[in-house]
């Protein structure tokens, strides 16, 4: 599914013109990067929890043609924890 598909789903499901419901996705996944931004969850029922979490520095050995082993810095990471009814759907 792309946005438009998703776009196009709303609109039709919410009875909104397509730009109307275009807005709202946005507006929602807007909302959504700015949670995660300020280190928040976001928790959606039934659906999931979307969250992010810190990685430290890691050692990384050679492999391959690399001869010395190099270092991988700190950074974060977006990770989603599927929720249980979602989860009871898929499995």
């Amino acid at each position: 599914m792309t946005k438009s598909d998703l776009y196009a789903i709303v609109a039709k499901k919410a009875h909104l013109p397509k730009n109307a419901a275009e807005e709202a996705v946005n507006l929602f996944l807007e909302e959504v990067k700015k949670a995660l931004k300020k280190g928040e969850k976001v928790v959606l029922s039934g659906f999931g929890t979307v969250y992010v979490s810190k990685v430290d520095d890691k050692r990384v050995v050679p492999f391959g043609r690399e001869k010395e082993a190099r270092v991988i810095k700190a950074h974060r990471v977006v990770n989603f924890r599927v929720g249980r009814p979602l989860k009871k759907l898929i499995w």
